[in-house]
């Protein structure tokens, strides 16, 4: 790693580039002129050239010299001068040497939580980088903090690399922009790059083990309450240490280095509960100050870095909020570990959608994808760049990936053993073509996965049109081989149905989740649910086991006494069906309040049902299932619309019992199945209330309450 001070010349002035060959300008002074020439102007009125400065420059243009527009204003605002390294070092207010161990804890704390800043979506320069002591750091005396430093900027580089290779960042989760600090250990450009200066990672990670073990020696060797204070420093370096070899086996994943990896996380977990507990042992922050620690940080020392935009407040993140930070982002890693166990693509998936729901950090988020999907010599993984490569040139592993999961789902017979040699070679041909067009399909559906929440719904109805175009291939290919092999077709079909419901159901729960629709829209949304979705994705799968069985028996096995097997989508159906009913449960309710009158409807002039309806489930829009469209919706549901409200809550008493019945049969429920007790044992009670006439003659509207669940809300009566 190049040295910090390679960026500052003599006079401590940011010097990133080569000296440039000097311009000579024709400066014209216009002032005596646009004064003159304005005159002509009337109050309010402006003069712009339509050629070079229209109105979208004009909206996009910022006004210098105007402190709620130019960044830069906000170090001419009665500030004093922000200093450099060098300057805060000539005056005397940054220590390099002789820093008393609350001074160095004080300076790593403000650090952590200035990466748990960057990590949420603020930029570097103003946050990390306001650290004076990552300027130069090879110019630190004190052993502890230089290594530690030095070792923020390895960590800082594995963090951006690692997030940089998932891809699955947006702009407001992340800003990898450098402003010209250099974070890895090859030279970029620059002036006087000083190779004796390079630090790798096994002289990082060796420089903070002896500072590790200086420290705890210095522990032992004081009385209790220095001892505590050494011990505490000590847990931050030991932390540091782990916490970036754990971040290098995860982007540089092998198959040796689970169990390493695994030890080193539990490490963190133990240090980072030492470090929570000892938080009030280093230098605290002034009350009410920008600045996160009283030595070493200048918020606008990288004022003049930053482009020029409106200017953004940049908060860091008190101390204790960032280290419980710390704290969830190692479990959540220590889980994300858990994918390379994974060996079906089925349960895989699962596992990245139960991820996501947990709403985890863009590095868990990031660490996830690179452990499943990152190359690796000895794993069945791809490249994050494959989506985009020619189909000649995807990844063979994953291919595999694939043709288990279809095996597994419904071994069809073009894949299951002395079947699959009896399929002719255009048939064997179409498979493997098939299975490699399903490569970015399924590469991106994993991606997905990893955005945020927010961003997935938009991703997840642009990742319909793609399975559209397999359903149809995948037609093809069941045709195709139950012509040829005189077998029952629909396998391939079955699989691709099965993810494209999931897919449409991931879609409109999520407007659930993101508060996206009307109270007034619910009862269409659910009943789409309720009575349709959940539907097919029931008879896929009861399909899926009734071919995996038919496929599996041969003439040989036909008159041998065959043992009984355990459904392998027994949780899973069991789990759509309380989904079915819990849906159906609130369908009838809605139908029910909206008869008494209680859910309020926008004004007729400015609505439209039908345009609506067509708006949120334009999306879903492919071959299988076929969309439901409004004029549809309207005579299958339109027999509700005469039944009495009291018989509608009777029937969402059952669904919601149903549910409850169901989930009640999981013997070892999870904190997923508890929410969704909760939810449907208090529905059952409030439509049992209603059904009895309860508030029968009131006509507040319900209130839909979602934090028990973030699809399935508590209906509260006012």
């Amino acid at each position: 790693m190049g040295d910090i001070d390679d960026y500052y010349d003599g006079e401590g002035t940011m010097d990133s580039m080569p000296t440039a060959p000097e311009v000579i300008y024709n400066w014209v002074d216009i002032t005596s002129d646009f004064f003159k020439y304005i005159q002509d102007l009337q109050l309010g009125e402006l003069l712009h050239d339509g050629h070079l400065f229209g109105l979208f420059e004009a909206m996009s243009a910022i006004e210098m010299m105007d402190p709620k527009m130019d960044t830069g204003m906000l170090c001419n605002r009665g500030n004093p001068k922000p200093i450099n390294f060098q300057q805060a070092v000539a005056c005397g207010k940054l220590k390099i040497d002789n820093l008393e161990p609350s001074e160095i804890i004080g300076i790593i704390d403000a650090t952590m939580a200035c990466i748990v800043s960057w990590l949420e979506g603020h930029s570097l320069a103003q946050t990390v980088f306001t650290n004076l002591y990552l300027h130069q750091p090879h110019s630190i005396i004190n052993k502890t903090l230089k290594a530690y430093c030095i070792a923020v900027y390895k960590l800082l580089d594995c963090i951006k690399d690692c997030i940089n290779k998932a891809q699955v960042f947006e702009e407001e989760d992340f800003l990898p922009m450098g402003y010209g600090y250099r974070l890895g250990s090859n030279p970029q450009m620059g002036n006087a790059y000083d190779a004796s200066l390079e630090v790798s990672e096994q002289k990082c990670t060796a420089m903070l083990k002896e500072q590790e073990e200086e420290l705890n020696k210095k522990a032992r060797s004081n009385d209790d309450e220095a001892n505590d204070l050494w011990a505490a420093l000590a847990a931050r370096i030991r932390f540091t240490r782990m916490f970036y070899q754990a971040l290098l086996k995860i982007t540089k994943k092998d198959s040796q280095s689970g169990a390493d990896c695994v030890t080193l996380l539990n490490g963190c977990s133990e240090m980072i509960k030492v470090i929570i507990k000892t938080v009030g042992k280093g230098t605290q922050p002034a009350e009410n100050s920008d600045t996160p620690n009283p030595m070493g940080f200048e918020p606008m020392v990288n004022q003049r870095l930053l482009p020029p935009t409106f200017p953004r407040y940049t908060r860091i993140k008190p101390r204790a909020e960032a280290l419980q930070y710390f704290e969830e982002l190692v479990t959540r890693l220590r889980h994300a570990w858990k994918i390379t166990s994974c060996t079906n693509f089925h349960t895989a998936l699962d596992f990245f959608m139960e991820f996501s729901r947990q709403r985890a950090c863009i590095l868990s988020r990031s660490a996830l994808q690179l452990l499943y999907l990152s190359p690796s010599p000895a794993s069945a993984s791809i490249s994050l760049g494959s989506a985009n490569i020619p189909p000649g040139q995807r990844p063979h592993a994953f291919v595999e990936i694939l043709r288990e999961s279809v095996k597994t789902f419904v071994n069809p017979p073009a894949l299951s053993g002395k079947t699959a040699s009896g399929v002719n070679p255009p048939a064997r041909e179409l498979v493997e073509n098939f299975l490699s067009r399903c490569v970015r399909p399924f590469t991106v559906l994993v991606q997905v996965c990893g955005h945020n929440r927010a961003r997935q719904r938009d991703k997840l109805a642009l990742l319909l049109d793609e399975f559209a175009a397999l359903q149809e291939e995948a037609d093809n290919v069941d045709a195709l081989i139950g012509t040829a092999a005189e077998l029952v077709p629909r396998c391939f079909s079955t699989w691709i149905l099965y993810h494209v419901v999931r897919v449409m159901i991931a879609y409109l729960l999520s407007g659930l989740e993101l508060e996206l629709y009307s109270v007034h829209e619910y009862h269409y949304i659910f009943w789409y649910l309720y009575d349709f979705l959940y539907r097919w994705l029931l008879s896929a799968l009861g399909q899926a086991e009734t071919l995996a069985g038919d496929v599996r028996r041969d003439k040989k096995a036909a008159n041998r006494k065959q043992k009984k097997k355990v459904r392998p989508y027994a949780r899973e159906r069991l789990m759509c069906q309380v989904m079915q009913n819990m849906c159906g449960g609130y369908y009838k309710a809605l139908v029910a309040f909206k008869l008494q009158g209680k859910i309020r409807q926008p004004q007729s002039e400015f609505d439209n049902e039908s345009v609506r309806y067509k708006h949120r489930f334009a999306p879903l829009s492919v071959l299988s299932p076929p969309q439901v469209h409004y004029h549809e919706f309207c005579e299958m549901t339109q027999n509700l619309q005469f039944e009495k409200p009291f018989f509608l809550y009777l029937e969402g008493c059952k669904h919601f019992q149903e549910a409850r019945t169901l989930l009640e049969t999981i013997t070892i429920p999870d904190q997923e199945v508890n929410n969704l007790l909760k939810v449907a044992k208090t529905n059952f009670v409030v439509l049992k209330l209603l059904a009895g006439g309860h508030k029968k003659n009131s006509s507040a509207p319900p209130e839909f309450d979602f934090s028990a669940h973030r699809h399935f809300p508590i209906i509260k009566l006012v």
